[in-house]
């Protein structure tokens, strides 16, 4: 899974689509307060991302958990948007969402056209996870997680023993990834991309033959990806 090289319908070092792109697909990507979902989607896009980040203030830090986040001053209050071109026909665009629950409703209504999310999760802070795993499960919105590796984490846990903790369905899958590494991410990505073709898979054969039944936008040209 790489980005597609600029052509020349795309002058502008590839800011601009290849006009031979037909399909789009959208994941979020999405998890707790200061987890690293803009540092995941400015990792993973082929393009400047589109980050909407604001100066943390002494007010903010009233309503949002600052524990082990000592480095940070900013934080997400909109979305983060970045584009990842896969081949001459697909692209793929990452919507990160902000983490605080105050922002829930507005990243609620992200998911509409998203064909899955990606759950970034911290052992330092796993309890937090519950809430955002389980907006996605109220919405009916297949995810993958993956546990972002801070370099200030405690031993490393096993994925079994976190699996449990987060009390994850045995297929829901569940990775290891660095936000901050561009090859690390991808890897984390792919899991969400082959868990959802699983799945899309699935529920063709179990519809098939049955009047007007058709697959979710992009699985074919995810599956050739």
């Amino acid at each position: 899974m790489g980005s597609a090289p600029a052509s020349e319908d795309s002058p502008a070092g590839g800011v601009y689509l290849p006009s031979g792109v037909q399909t789009a697909v959208k994941v979020l990507i999405v998890g707790h307060f200061a987890v690293g979902k803009t540092t995941f989607v400015g990792a993973l896009s082929e393009i400047r991302p589109l980050r909407t980040e604001e100066v943390m203030t002494q007010a903010g830090a009233l309503v949002d958990d600052l524990a082990g986040t000592k480095d940070k001053t900013t934080t997400t209050v909109a979305l983060d948007f970045g584009r990842l071109t896969l081949n001459d026909s697909l692209v793929l665009y990452l919507f990160g969402t902000p983490g605080q629950q105050r922002f829930t409703e507005l990243w609620q209504d992200m998911t509409r056209g998203a064909l899955g999310a990606l759950v970034l999760a911290d052992t330092r802070r796993l309890g937090q996870s519950f809430d955002v795993m389980g907006v996605l499960e109220e919405l009916g919105l297949p995810y993958a997680v993956a546990l972002n590796d801070f370099d200030d984490a405690s031993a490393e846990h096993d994925l079994e023993e976190v699996r449990e903790a987060l009390d994850l369905l045995p297929e829901t899958p569940l990775v290891r990834c660095d936000a901050r590494d561009r090859i690390s991410s991808t890897h984390a990505l792919i899991a969400l991309v082959e868990y959802l073709l699983t799945r899309n898979a699935g529920s063709a054969d179990d519809s098939a033959g049955s009047p007007g039944s058709v697959g979710s936008p992009g699985d074919s040209e995810l599956e050739h990806a």
